[in-house]
Order: structure tokens, then C-alpha cells, then sequence
């Protein structure tokens, strides 16, 4: 089976020299490359550019991307060479928002556009619109729409329950297969919810990766 793991950060540029991004480093979904291909998969692993973990598994296909712009046309360009992908893995941390028009506050108030290629900081405080960027998980299903299609959600705020909560939402908008539940809110571990059935609590990224191979094993 051909496997598509998404892995790091994207990132959106502020000015010419500074940009917006996520914290992640590439390293869970790079490890869940290698252990597709340690199976016998067919692996492309497409790692953000900014990834701090650089290893490279042997037998995996490799594509950077930078911005969430280019993760999508990545995407979209291997859905159109192989539209019967049998799996995509969407680990990677995708930034939520891009930046918009910077402004610096007049003396009597207003806004000022600023248009400069490095925002400098003699002028004070500047004000930074944030602009949503497109979620690329809704989308998923529509470029590879018989394939296996496994979330991530990482989430800070509330307990557990409310983290599997926001995971099952993901399932249901995005048409996907399942969502892996991580993060501060959700605790130690890994939290697998399937489309049909119960969540399942995998206390180690090791067993994760046994999980999602099953799945792709299927």
C-alpha cells in the first residue's frame, strides 16, 4: 500500500525575514514513516522544512514543504499521480493562521498600513492581522477519496474528554477514518478514536505506531 505521512511544521511569512509557525518537530511522524516502510509500505513522508528532526529512514520517500500553500499543492500533486493512494497519515502541524497587513497606531489613533520587507522595531509597537489559514484536512477526502484518512489533534485547553470531543468533531466534518488525541489537555499518551467505535487510550508513541500499521496492515 502507498502511505503518505505528513510530518513538522508549515510556517507564513510576517515581512522577507521573519515568519509564523508551529512547534514541531517532525520526529513522530518521520518515526511513523519508518515503521510503514519497516512493514513493507510504499512511504512518501512530506516534513515541513523547518522540522528539527532531520533523519532520513531508508525506503521512505522524501518531499519538504514550506508554507500551507505548498503542503497543499504537494498534496494535491500526488493525489492527481496516484489517485488510489491507500493511506495519508496528516500529522503535520499545519499553522492556523497567516499574517495579514501590519500597521503602526498614528499619534491620534489610527492605523497605518505598513509595507516594508523587514517590519522594524524603531517605530514601537506594531499591530499584526492574523488571517485563518485553509484547513487542508477538509480536503483530504475529496483529493484521495478512497484512502485511508488518519487526523492529528493536539489540543492544550480542558481535560481529556473535551479532547476527544474536539477529535470526534474532526472526524465528522473532515469525512476521515480516525483521529489520534494528544497533547496537554488530553495527558500522557495517545488518545485513538476510530470513525465507528470506542476510543482507545495507547500509552506510548511505539504502540501508536503499532496501531496506525495494523490499520494500514488492514
Amino acid at each position: 500500500m502507498h502511505c503518505i505521512v505528513t510530518a513538522g511544521p508549515t510556517y507564513e511569512p510576517i515581512d522577507q525575514v521573519r515568519r509564523l509557525t508551529n512547534h514541531s518537530t517532525g520526529q513522530l511522524g518521520t518515526g511513523l514513516a519508518k515503521r510503514l516502510a519497516d512493514d513493507g509500505h510504499e512511504v512518501t513522508l512530506l516534513r515541513g522544512r523547518s522540522a528539527t528532526h532531520t533523519e532520513m529512514p531508508e525506503g521512505v520517500g522524501f518531499q519538504q514543504f514550506t508554507t500551507t500553500a505548498d503542503l497543499a499543492e504537494n498534496l494535491e500533486c500526488l493525489a492527481r499521480a496516484e489517485p488510489g493512494a491507500g493511506a495519508v497519515f496528516h500529522a503535520a502541524a499545519v499553522s492556523d493562521f497567516a499574517a495579514g497587513q501590519a500597521f503602526r497606531r498614528a499619534d491620534d489613533g489610527h492605523l497605518e498600513p505598513l509595507h516594508q520587507g523587514k517590519l522594524g522595531t524603531r517605530g514601537g509597537e506594531l499591530l499584526l492581522e492574523l488571517k485563518p489559514t485553509p484547513k487542508l484536512i477538509a480536503r483530504l477526502r475529496d483529493w484521495f477519496p478512497s484512502a485511508l484518512l488518519v487526523g492529528w489533534k493536539y489540543e492544550v485547553d480542558g481535560d481529556r474528554d473535551a479532547a476527544l470531543g474536539k477529535g470526534r468533531m474532526q472526524i465528522t466534518d473532515n469525512r476521515t477514518n480516525g483521529c489520534v488525541v494528544n497533547g496537554p489537555a488530553y495527558g500522557d499518551g495517545f488518545g485513538w478514536l476510530p470513525a465507528e467505535g470506542q476510543a482507545e487510550h495507547l500509552p506510548s508513541q511505539a504502540v501508536l505506531f503499532d496501531k496506525l500499521t495494523a490499520l494500514a496492515n488492514d
